[in-house]
């Protein structure tokens, strides 16, 4: 049997992925039935264009169950409390300049499961993140961009994340 994936992810990650399969299984669920339920009584099922749409909206749901759930069974929980305090790590916030003049942009690097980049939550698995991980404050690093260029930028402060 091949091996599960893991979900790196922060503890609030894991506590919103807990929050959205409950809802998904106690909310959710119970519209979706009867919404098919009152569908069904509108009569000829193949023309019944409210059935079709719950039913859809059924199958995603318990796709997105399955997902989470497998998620939540294979998460694990980021831990850089072993890494220095002014390391780049899963699980830290950086705050990064590119060079040579741009303004400074701030980043949390957490599990792919949970990244925003809106948010400013970054996937550990994202180019950008694999350039810097490990890297420490006042560290120039080049970082790899789309169609062979790179970009330069100093990383101007590292902090835990905070909940």
């Amino acid at each position: 049997m091949a091996e599960e994936k893991q979900y790196p992810m922060t503890e609030e990650g894991k506590r919103k992925l807990e929050e959205e399969l409950n809802t998904l299984v106690t909310e959710t669920r119970a519209e979706i039935t009867q919404r098919i339920q009152t569908a069904r009584g509108f009569g000829d099922l193949s023309e019944n264009s409210e059935y079709q749409s719950a039913k859809d909206e059924q199958a995603f749901t318990e796709g997105r169950i399955n997902t989470v759930r497998n998620m939540l069974d294979n998460a694990v929980i980021i831990d850089s409390s072993d890494v220095s305090d002014d390391e780049v790590a899963p699980g830290k916030t950086l705050t990064f300049q590119e060079l040579p003049d741009e303004e400074p942009e701030t980043y949390s690097i957490v599990g792919g499961a949970e990244s925003d980049p809106f948010a400013g939550k970054i996937s550990n698995d994202s180019p950008i993140a694999q350039a810097l991980i490990g890297h420490h404050v006042d560290d120039i690093v080049e970082v790899p961009l789309p169609n062979n260029a790179t970009m330069e930028v100093k990383i101007l402060s590292v902090k835990p994340l905070e909940d």
